[in-house]
């Protein structure tokens, strides 16, 4: 082995150990530091990301589901724990129906959860809501899993 190529796998084998001596260092903790996909608490992206922001409903219904609660007392909890913040309830529907009655089930279906955070304990005069109908779609197709999707109320906070 020449002085050379002896030279090189030195170095080379150093530089390895330095590479994994770095990855092993555990990160610094702090909100500068989240790590990925993670959240400052209190922020809008925590709610998101940790609690949730909307519910779903069935067919032609503005009832909440067992699952629609526990997402809003959830909501109901973080609202109360932070409560510099408002928020926008909006209602929407699938795009079966014509445009008057799917205004007024989204209407319907944004006051329930209205009422129900208000019946948590979150101040009324922090909430509006809105009816968007079957509007503002998050899925377009013709069948009953995209029709789904579109069938929720939406808490947006601000």
């Amino acid at each position: 082995m020449t002085p050379v190529i002896g030279f090189l796998r030195g170095f080379a084998l150093v530089a390895l150990v330095a590479l994994v001596a770095a990855c092993s260092r555990t990160p610094a903790t702090g909100v500068g530091n989240l790590g990925p996909g993670a959240a400052a608490p209190g922020s809008q992206q925590e709610f998101l990301v940790t609690v949730g922001d909307r519910v779903f409903f069935e067919t032609d219904s503005s009832s909440l589901t067992p699952t629609a609660q526990d997402t809003l007392n959830k909501q109901a909890a973080w609202l109360n724990r932070y409560t510099n913040y408002r928020v926008l309830i909006e209602g929407h529907a699938d795009e079966r129906g014509t445009r008057e009655y799917n205004l007024a089930l989204g209407a319907r279906r944004a006051q329930v959860v209205v009422n129900y955070l208000i019946s948590q304990g979150v101040n009324s005069q922090r909430i509006q809501s809105k009816s968007f109908g079957k509007e503002r779609p998050v899925a377009i197709c013709n069948d009953i899993s995209c029709w789904s999707q579109n069938r929720r109320a939406v808490t947006v906070v601000q």
